[in-house]
């Protein structure tokens, strides 16, 4: 049987970096970036040109952030994709290595975040589940104190991201990916959890956490670009939308007070 042909367009490093300016990436800015490789078609490099272009776009003085989360250190009980047998769960959670900054691969993310997160000078948020990983000027800045207790809230990158006049970038990612959005639930009345993972000094420890969930996003973010100014363009193959942390956050407060209500 032949081989199939890559899919493309022809995407490159150039390319990625040229084709961002031309939608509105500003040099020196800082941007939080949700991304698919695989949406932008057959890339020479792969993730690292991707990367490349994006940090050759953002120039010297710009930050590159990403989501570099680490979901899987949580607790077996609620694993559905794909769950585990309960007899195990014990020994997993007595047997679950802790997180590290600085070696904890990152999970459902995506290999853009991933790459990254060992670029050379890039820093990571300490938080063992939802870190963010940054490569820039102001990667320690935003990466720094991120509370064990707070994944996606006040005291966590996001809520400097917006502080800082940051902007989102979804390449080729949808609004069901948008951590911005979280940051609200935070600002609105909504329930806790406990939330169990690996203590960092060994064993296993649960802390109290705002209940977060990404449904009804997509929702969200349709009404969000119907009413708010979006930038809208394509790099490669990839659909792109751009638009302020700050715009985000505000408009999915006053969204899920109404339409998704959780007190």
């Amino acid at each position: 049987m032949p081989t199939p042909l890559r899919t493309g367009p022809l995407v490159t490093r150039g390319s990625i970096a040229a084709q961002l300016l031309t939608l509105g990436v500003e040099p020196g800015e800082t941007l939080l970036a949700h991304s698919s490789l695989s949406s932008l078609g057959w890339v020479n490099g792969g993730a690292v040109a991707a990367v490349q272009g994006l940090l050759d776009a953002l120039g010297p003085d710009g930050t590159l952030v990403v989501p570099s989360q680490s979901a899987d250190l949580s607790d077996p009980a609620a694993w559905s994709r794909p769950p585990v047998p309960e007899d195990w769960w014990e020994e997993i959670r007595a047997t679950m290595p802790a997180y590290d900054h600085r070696i904890t691969p990152t999970r459902g993310v995506g290999v853009i975040p991933e790459t990254v997160r060992t670029w050379p000078g890039a820093l990571r948020s300490a938080h063992p589940q939802t870190s963010f990983a940054a490569v820039g000027p102001r990667a320690a800045e935003i990466t720094g104190d991120h509370a064990p207790d707070c994944r996606l809230g006040e005291r966590s990158p996001l809520a400097r991201l917006e502080k800082l006049g940051a902007r989102v970038l979804l390449l080729g990612a949808g609004y069901d990916a948008c951590t911005s959005f979280h940051l609200a639930e935070y600002r609105i009345p909504s329930p806790t959890e406990r939330v169990g993972r690996p203590a960092p000094g060994g064993g296993w420890e649960t802390v109290a956490e705002v209940s977060i969930t990404s449904d009804r996003f997509d929702e969200l973010g349709h009404d969000f670009e119907r009413d708010r100014p979006v930038v809208r363009g394509t790099v490669g193959a990839a659909a792109v939308r751009l638009f302020p942390v700050a715009d985000a956050v505000a408009y999915a407060e006053r969204w899920l007070s109404v339409h998704r209500p959780r007190e």
